[in-house]
């Protein structure tokens, strides 16, 4: 673990840490004087301030995994309630597990979870819906703002054309349209994450008591431990940056970043796992040469 660099967050914050090794050098060279004039501090100060700042940083840490796993039970919650469904069109239904009809709902619900997870990264659906739905749908839901939802409400036509035709009854109707609601609160509690970041205000304030922080360090440090400075103030200011890196990193859960929700990973399970409850192969899909969290 102490080599591991894909994943981590050091590289990003490499180029920082040097600019602070470089300034610590340069202190502990003049002895901790700025044009002459000695800068006499103490690790006293350092000591008060850096349990104050480790709160914080823990409070923030804290609100960010908050978001992250919030993001994880969200899509995890997908993948059961996408399950139900299928169990239920083949089990309530009266159709045959092989039926056109049935595999058409279930590429409604593998389209359902791609476009998800595009709307939430802002990337292009156009190639997933394209590959699991009819053309005429796939434009319709293209041109959707909130193309989930679009095809939320054809799974609804769904359950209601069979309600129509006789293959379900009432109460049928409605355990099957209560999980979809529960697909709709998903939507729901996902658009909630993504368009509700932490407050700007928490962001500025850690980021400049940080850097402030670390680029004082080197002058309490000099005076007591002299060559030795540069070291503890890396030391100390990799354990500062990194977290501060990590906790931005994972206050959006939908991203594409290393540590982000692995959400192709997550769809792609979601397609497999529906395909093979009719007894269809899955696509092979390309293994991913990210981190272990990320796809």
């Amino acid at each position: 673990m102490l080599f591991v660099w894909h994943g981590s967050v050091l590289p990003e914050i490499l180029p920082r840490l040097m600019v602070l090794l470089l300034l610590s050098g340069l202190i502990v060279f003049f002895r901790g004087q700025l044009f002459d004039y000695k800068i006499s501090l103490n690790p006293a100060p350092f000591t008060i301030i850096g349990i104050a700042l480790a709160i914080f940083l823990g409070f923030r840490n804290n609100a960010s995994y908050d978001r992250f796993w919030e993001g994880r039970k969200l899509w995890g919650a997908l993948l059961i309630d996408a399950r139900s469904l299928v169990r239920q069109a083949l089990t309530m239904s009266g159709l045959p597990p092989e039926s056109e009809r049935v595999a058409y709902f279930i590429r409604l619900l593998i389209a359902f979870t791609y476009a998800l997870k595009h709307q939430l990264r802002r990337t292009n659906p156009a190639p997933d819906l394209e590959r699991l739905l009819p053309p005429d749908l796939a434009k319709a839901v293209q041109q959707a703002k909130f193309k989930p939802i679009r095809l939320l409400s054809e799974m609804g036509l769904w359950v209601q054309r069979l309600k129509t035709e006789g293959y379900l009854d009432s109460i049928t109707q409605a355990a099957i349209d209560q999980n979809l609601n529960k697909l709709s609160e998903i939507v729901g509690g996902c658009e909630r994450i993504a368009s509700t970041p932490i407050p700007y205000t928490y962001s500025v304030l850690l980021h400049r008591t940080v850097y402030i922080y670390c680029f004082l360090l080197p002058f309490g440090l000099v005076d007591s431990i002299g060559w030795m400075t540069p070291i503890m103030t890396v030391f100390v200011g990799y354990t500062f940056i990194a977290l501060d890196a990590i906790v931005a990193e994972i206050e959006e859960p939908f991203g594409e970043e290393p540590n982000d929700l692995a959400l192709n990973t997550i769809s792609q399970t979601v397609e497999t796992s529906l395909l093979e409850m009719i007894g269809q192969e899955a696509p092979v899909f390309p293994k991913s040469k990210k981190s272990f969290l990320a796809d």
